[in-house]
């Protein structure tokens, strides 16, 4: 390779690793923002219906009276799959208190179910088609971004949204803020 083709890689690799430093570093978007961003009503939201691992159709009004954890994510979505242990240790620690997760995909129901054997996750993972993509987007996902993270009241009312990767201690948080305000 010439000095001048080493020179252009370098420097495309710096660009991309900026922009993307960029992403995951930027700040939140404040839960004001999001509460006005969502296009959708919480009857709406638990009327959604999507495909369990079995291939029955399932709603997330099954979980009205709890504080639901939806994540939108894809096998295929590094952050999305940094993430979920975590959410499956959260899962554990919260079920007995009111707290349910659902990580909802638009991806082959196979790789699905054996992504969740693999992980060993704690909580549901559905599958749908374009109706996942548009429950994130009319939650306040306009550019499709994993993971996508929505927190509902017990009601369906949207409480916060996130497009991005969460922490373990930060979603926490707002889990612990939340359902003292729910209770």
């Amino acid at each position: 390779m010439s000095a001048r083709g080493l020179f252009a890689l370098v420097g495309s690799l710096a660009v991309l690793a900026g922009s993307l430093s960029w992403w995951f570093m930027r700040p939140a978007m404040p839960s004001s923002l999001a509460a006005e961003a969502v296009q959708i009503a919480p009857a709406a939201i638990l009327a959604a219906t999507f495909t369990d691992a079995a291939g029955r159709p399932q709603s997330l009004g099954q979980f009205q009276g709890k504080l639901v954890v939806v994540n939108f994510w894809a096998t295929w979505c590094v952050p999305c799959r940094e993430e979920m242990p975590a959410f499956s240790r959260l899962q554990a620690r919260w079920a007995s208190r009111g707290v349910q997760f659902v990580g909802l995909a638009n991806d082959d129901r196979q790789k699905v179910d054996r992504f969740g054997r693999e992980l060993q996750l704690q909580y549901p993972l559905w599958t749908g088609g374009d109706e996942v993509a548009e429950l994130s987007r009319r939650l306040g996902n306009r550019l499709g971004v994993l993971p996508h993270t929505a927190i509902l009241g017990p009601h369906g009312e949207v409480l916060d949204t996130k497009v991005g990767p969460y922490t373990e201690a930060v979603l926490e948080q707002k889990i612990t803020a939340f359902s003292g305000k729910s209770s």
